[in-house]
């Protein structure tokens, strides 16, 4: 079987909720869990499937962690590699730029030769634009911890039965 990691940031409390939700799902000794805040290309690039936490800062920027690492993720091959992202966003709060930062990591890894999976639709959700809108659907999961935390735990289980099919 292929190596599946999770990456988010330890330090961020609600991806952290989200995450601990999905490797109780997932299973724990399923994959391994990675603190994004302390990535090195080596570590990132141990694993054939990949599932991002990417919550969106300020005005649809990615967090500082993820931005610093990005000049990194820009000179390595991602081909073969299979990702799967998930993201908080305020769609109230932020409707201009509701989880920007899902599509912009999403970007950055097709770029590279990395394949999107999760894929979910946009359905239930109320915002003016989103950077993590490709054809209609959002390129990732988008949870909203503050307008719709009851929903987060179904979508969840939803969005991780469909990319565990999609992992190899």
């Amino acid at each position: 079987m292929s190596k599946t990691a999770i990456f988010y940031s330890f330090n961020s409390n609600k991806t952290k909720k989200a995450a601990e939700k999905m490797i109780e799902e997932f299973g724990e000794n399923n994959l391994a869990v990675v603190n994004a805040e302390e990535l090195t290309e080596a570590r990132f690039m141990a694993f054939d499937n990949y599932i991002l936490g990417i919550p969106t800062w300020f005005d649809g920027e990615l967090p500082n962690y993820w931005d610093e690492f990005v000049p990194a993720l820009e000179d390595l091959d991602l081909s073969g590699k299979t990702f799967a992202i998930f993201g908080l966003g305020d769609q109230k709060g932020y409707p201009e730029n509701f989880g920007d930062a899902v599509g912009i990591m999403a970007s950055l890894i097709e770029n590279r030769g990395g394949k999107i999976i999760g894929f979910t639709s946009a359905q239930g959700y109320n915002f003016e634009s989103s950077k993590a809108l490709k054809e209609g659907r959002f390129c990732g999961l988008i949870l909203d911890q503050e307008n719709q935390a009851r929903l987060s735990g179904e979508r969840i289980k939803n969005w991780l039965t469909e990319i565990k099919k999609e992992f190899r």
